[in-house]
């Protein structure tokens, strides 16, 4: 039987291995500490010290500090915690004055507000003359992370732990690996994101799409409302804007916000618009709800979806949010829906009042005085809730007999978790999901707001709570709520740097599909990292020359030449990195080049193999899938069966479904 060995050195074995590439950590001390969720969330598997390529030194080490300069020069990477025998011979050093630390500034994002939940008192250090400064103290600039190249590792020091998570003191210790060299060793290309082009006035659409693809964005998510009466001009910015992702290998989906229409509908049908408890047009936040109860209202609202549809080329539509206000519940009569005359109407005639005198104090039926009215709405509202959102998926299923490759997704609220939703604004999962062994969709949770101060392993717990409720595992999805909270949160108010890194790489284990809200949101200095952080790797073992890999959803690997998958010439491979399927696969370096290449592909991957003219592979989407290749093929088969390629761009467009493909060139 074959010892597997882990991926310390795999980077100086496989000479075909992108050079550089990191694989393994080891910690060194009885406590891990936060490093295992730290290093883990971009892709690192914990190793021995013999094959390692990332040490943590905790505490006192056997090993001193010239003989870590060694293993650095070597490609290593050591990061050093607080003031220890191996710090101080490293050139970080502990002075006798000390500083309170509560507010700190990083030097790659000095605007952005980091704040220590629990102050601490820390020496103020003196560096090495080489170390260069990644954070400091904000006010009085006492160094609190920096670090230094040395061969073709580096050393990295702290002047604390990161905190209990790994997340709570230092956001960007991650990018400050990368800046002394580090690179993470896997890459996902499937991640989901929305977009809404008010926060993106004249993007040039190339520029961006290139941008989203690089971060490991597959589908973006447009907010459609913009577009939902036609206009030359915006219609032109959207049509270009989907061409850009279609070039590169991003679907493009309608995001809608129902009963949100748009702008112009609400300013147009004063007569629809949908009614507070207190009888007020129902503008709330930044969505003007429609009374979509109103068989006119609806007939008018589906007439104009069906055209958005049909005027761009979508390939799929997102029912978003399909629920009532508010987060407050009944408590803010001011923000409860729906309270329009047709639902008061309905409701009094299943129970014999009308429903606004559940609102005035002075009535019997108050809630203070009578909780079962309020019982019968609010149970009456997840009904209605739900009859919704199963009359709209019927609507763009219908929207499918002509357009077959729509895919649908319904994003929901979450009430396994914070089950007060339900009563608050009408979500009632546990009675929609058995809609999916009847309709085709994808079932999207949201985080709702009351939880979103709460840490990253809540998705897990989120998986594990819906696991039960459908058959159909396959077609749930996780959103990430990447924005300003408004709970007291540490260090910063939006996820960002490890944190985040942490929220996508437990979300992207629990459930198959992710989604970001919103690509807007995610700063700058995260975009890097989130394929990595997406990767969903379950073993790493390096036997002779191959590194087997086994990943769930299938993954991207940094590679430098001809390379094999199982044994055979693999041809998805961009010259830079090389996507394998899910499962178990092997990776060795080639003996020679195939003789054409996939460069991208959205969909999922099942199979590939090179052929003696081109190559064949086998794939599942719930849309349609974008291929990417490095030549134009003479000749093609889907199911076996002569098809004409469709191109945009260097971009193949293939069907909806699960397809084999092969391709001559």
């Amino acid at each position: 039987m074959r010892s597997p060995v882990k991926l310390g050195f795999v980077f100086a074995i496989l000479t075909s291995a992108a050079p550089g590439v990191t694989f393994s950590y080891h910690v060194v001390s009885d406590d891990p500490g936060p490093w295992p969720g730290i290093l883990s969330s971009v892709g690192l598997t914990s190793a021995p010290t013999g094959v390692a390529s990332v040490f943590i030194v905790r505490a006192n080490s056997s090993l001193t500090g010239p003989q870590w300069l060694e293993r650095a020069e070597r490609g290593a990477f050591v990061i050093v915690e607080g003031d220890s025998p191996v710090a101080r011979s490293l050139g970080f050093v502990a002075s006798k004055r000390n500083v309170v630390v509560r507010g700190v500034e990083d030097l790659r994002a000095p605007k952005l507000e980091i704040v220590w939940e629990s102050p601490a008192t820390l020496p103020i250090y003196v560096l090495p003359a080489a170390a260069r400064l990644f954070a400091r103290e904000r006010w009085e600039h006492a160094p609190l992370m920096a670090g230094f190249r040395k061969g073709a590792g580096g050393v990295l020091w702290l002047a604390a732990s990161p905190g209990a998570h790994g997340h709570e003191r230092f956001p960007y210790l991650v990018q400050a690996l990368a800046d002394l060299g580090f690179e993470p060793p896997f890459r996902s290309n499937g991640l989901w994101a929305f977009f809404d082009s008010s926060y993106r006035s004249r993007i040039d659409p190339d520029y961006f799409a290139e941008r989203w693809r690089k971060a490991g964005i597959g589908t973006l998510h447009v907010a459609a409302w913009h577009y939902y009466e036609a206009d030359p001009q915006r219609d032109d910015y959207l049509k270009r804007l989907i061409e850009a992702c279609h070039r590169r290998a991003i679907l493009v989906y309608a995001w809608l916000e129902l009963p949100h229409v748009s702008e112009k509908f609400w300013n147009d049908h004063p007569e629809w618009r949908e009614q507070t408890a207190l009888q007020q047009d129902a503008a709330l936040d930044w969505r003007k709800l429609m009374n979509l109860t109103n068989r006119d209202a609806f007939r008018a609202v589906s007439a104009g979806v069906r055209d958005l549809i049909g005027r761009f080329d979508w390939d799929g539509v997102n029912l978003a949010e399909l629920y009532f206000e508010s987060l407050e519940g009944y408590l803010n009569p001011a923000r409860f829906t729906p309270m329009n005359a047709d639902i008061r109407a309905e409701f009094k005639s299943k129970n014999g009042f009308d429903p606004i005198e559940l609102f005035d104090p002075n009535s019997p039926r108050n809630p203070s005085k009578d909780a079962s009215g309020m019982r019968a709405l609010l149970d009456f509202r997840a009904d209605l809730a739900r009859r919704q959102q199963t009359e709209w998926i019927a609507e763009i299923e219908a929207l499918r007999r002509a357009r077959s490759h729509l895919d649908l997704v319904l994003t929901h609220v979450d009430d396994r978790f914070d089950t007060r939703m339900r009563d608050l604004i009408g979500a009632d999962a546990g009675r929609l999901l058995p809609l999916l062994t009847q309709h085709d969709f994808t079932f999207l949770i949201e985080d709702p707001a009351t939880i979103w101060n709460l840490g990253p392993q809540r998705y897990p717990q989120i998986a594990k709570a819906y696991a039960p409720l459908t058959p159909r595992n396959d077609k749930l999805a996780i959103d990430i709520i990447v924005v300003e909270r408004y709970q007291d949160v540490y260090p910063t108010k939006q996820q960002t740097g490890t944190e985040l890194f942490q929220l996508v790489h437990l979300s992207s284990s629990a459930f198959p599909r992710v989604a970001l809200y919103f690509e807007n949101s995610i700063r700058k200095e995260d975009l890097p990292f989130l394929p990595s952080a997406a990767s969903a790797v379950t073993r790493l073992e390096q036997a002779g020359s191959k590194l087997e890999i086994d990943s769930k959803r299938g993954v991207g690997v940094p590679w430098t030449g001809p390379v094999k998958v199982d044994g055979r010439p693999w041809p998805v491979f961009d010259g830079k990195t090389v996507w394998i399927p899910s499962g178990p696969h092997s990776i060795e370096p080639g003996s020679a080049d195939t003789a054409a290449h996939m460069t991208d592909f959205n969909g999922s991957l099942q199979s590939a193999s090179a052929t003696p003219r081109g190559l064949e592979f086998s794939y599942q989407s719930s849309s349609r899938a974008l291929a990417r290749l490095d030549r134009a093929p003479q000749r093609m088969e889907i199911d076996g069966a002569a098809a004409k390629p469709e191109f945009i761009d260097a971009t193949l467009v293939l069907p909806r479904g699960q397809h084999i493909v092969s391709l001559e060139f």
